[in-house]
């Protein structure tokens, strides 16, 4: 899994790297410019060769068509940037205008030094100047505030920005697009700012903010560039990370048999409201479970019945009928919620939590839906019966409901940074429910108690928007429910059925609905090459 940074653990990677001697602050001021360039001509091949980056020759840049570029500075190591990428582009033959925010005086060290290397080329105009900039210019440099920022960008500053994305240059953001707190991906002041970036370099590691709430939306593309940093970055349990598949344990034995991979239990509600339990039942079967039972109420097995083959069905009406079924130690898995009713998710739940993991230590339990609904008015109430083999999959109504707290204040505005974020959010949720919670979104995280997290995302080149369908959520929780009966643990389970989600229905595209995702799978494991 890929690691996502925080803005507190990209300074303290930066730190202990400066502080072994080894490299200096400015040399990796030099590394992310160049880099930022890098990135500007591997993403527009015209705009020049992206094989070097080497001074030209006036006998070299003859002929060529004359490209410009703004470069918008910020008053720290973001403006330091700047500078390099407005040196180096002066270098391969194109007109640079630089304009800085801020007093030059107060900038600090590095970036001071670059300010002066670039003065000695050309002009640093005042910022104010910017505004009446109308010329067209093939890149904006937008390396005014990158991951340090702390505080909402100005009227001034988002006015210029919005201006350069009027007049339809390439805005290329250094770190993360200004305005956007890198920790949480929010709009810092709670108003939206209209600037969208169409690439944005980070440097080392992605950062949450480029994975969660408007950061996808308004980063553009995001490429990550080496600057040297690997020796330097401890392995840290607090560090959020991309979710991926672990291919390895999504094989079956060839030695093995049905009940070798499980037996999941899923409940389903009354007639008329079975589609859901259905659905995350064929999700179970397919990611790999041995067996898979619909606990059903007597008044809807004939409609059960009538849609079903490999998926066995029992008929489960009242909770002493789920004791006696649940002292079947075979069955290892379970999935609560999907359309399941209110009033019968009050009465089965405490049945499959009650004795914890005393009487089965193996038994994974999925809660969704109607599961998590039917708790809203005691919340803790559920919180005191979990265990840490259960797997809650709020989306964000069912997360205010049972986290109404937390929900507060992560809907609150971001009026300064480091912005309380989801994934802020999910870590305190597990730690309270004290199992794993997964909370749905295209930003989806993952958290366990003990701390660990990750985020499964659906953007850039996995933006999978079709994915918003009735059922789709309940072919979640089935997957999950899967893998879990398979043997995952809790927090794997939740990781690797979110990512296959996602897989699933990029491989069938537009038109998708919820019947689809796990049809999907087979053709998934082969590109996996499981």
């Amino acid at each position: 899994m890929s690691e996502l940074l925080t803005a507190a653990q990209m300074r303290a990677i930066e730190q202990a790297a400066i502080e072994s001697g080894e490299v200096t602050g400015l040399e990796l001021m030099e590394r992310a410019g160049r880099g930022v360039v890098e990135a500007i001509f591997e993403e527009w091949p015209e705009l020049g060769e992206a094989g070097g980056l080497a001074p030209q020759t006036p006998q070299d840049i003859a002929g060529q068509k004359m490209r410009r570029a703004v470069v918008l500075c910020g008053p720290g190591n973001n403006g330091g940037d700047g500078f390099v990428v407005a040196r180096l582009l002066h270098q391969h033959g194109w007109e640079v205008d630089v304009f800085l925010y801020g007093d030059p005086d107060k900038l600090p060290p590095d970036a001071r030094v670059n300010y002066e290397r670039w003065g000695e080329i050309g002009e640093v105009k005042p910022f104010e100047m910017a505004s009446v900039f109308d010329q067209p210019v093939d890149v904006t440099l937008d390396a005014l505030f990158g991951t340090g920022l702390v505080r909402p960008v100005n009227s001034e500053i988002a006015a210029v920005l919005t201006q350069k994305v009027a007049q339809e240059s390439r805005i290329v953001s250094v770190d993360i697009v200004s305005g956007l707190c890198s920790d949480s991906g929010l709009v810092l002041g709670g108003e939206e700012l209209d600037v969208f970036s169409f690439l944005t370099v980070a440097f080392h590691r992605e950062k949450l903010g480029h994975r969660l709430s408007k950061g996808p939306l308004r980063c553009g593309r995001v490429v990550v560039r080496d600057i040297g940093l690997e020796g330097w970055a401890k392995k840290e349990r607090e560090r959020a990370k991309l979710a991926d598949p672990n291919t390895v344990d999504l094989l079956k034995s060839s030695a093995s048999h049905k009940y070798t991979h499980g037996h999941a239990l899923i409940l389903s509600g009354p007639s008329g409201h079975t589609g859901a339990a259905r659905l995350a039942a064929r999700g179970a079967l397919r990611i790999g479970a041995g067996l898979v039972t619909l606990g059903v109420p007597a008044e809807a097995q004939q409609e059960v019945a009538s849609q079903i083959t490999s998926i066995m069905m029992r008929q489960i009406g009242e909770a002493r009928v789920l004791e006696e079924v649940l002292k079947d130690e075979r069955i290892n898995a379970l999935c609560l919620g999907p359309a399941l009713g209110l009033e019968r998710a009050r009465e089965m739940v405490p049945v499959v939590l009650g004795d914890g993991l005393k009487a089965h230590p193996t038994r994974g339990v999925v809660l969704d839906a109607d599961a998590l609904t039917a708790y809203a008015d005691a919340p803790e109430e559920l919180f005191g019966i979990l265990h840490p083999r259960c797997v809650l999959t709020p989306h964000g109504g069912e997360f205010a409901r049972l986290f109404p707290d937390i929900a507060e204040k992560l809907d609150a505005p971001a009026l300064k940074g480091p912005a309380y974020s989801k994934v802020d959010a999910t870590r305190e949720a597990a730690k309270r429910a004290g199992c794993v919670v997964l909370f749905k979104g295209p930003d989806t995280v993952i958290a366990a108690p003990d701390g660990r997290c990750s985020i499964n995302s659906a953007a850039y080149e996995r933006e999978a928007p079709w994915l918003a369908t009735a059922g789709s959520g309940d072919v979640l929780a089935g997957f999950i429910t899967g893998l879990l009966a398979r043997g995952f643990d809790p927090m794997q389970a939740a990781e690797t059925g979110a990512w296959l989600h996602v897989e699933c229905a990029l491989k069938f595209g537009p038109g998708l609905i919820a019947e689809d995702l796990p049809e999907q799978l087979p053709a998934v494991f082969k590109d996996l090459e499981v």
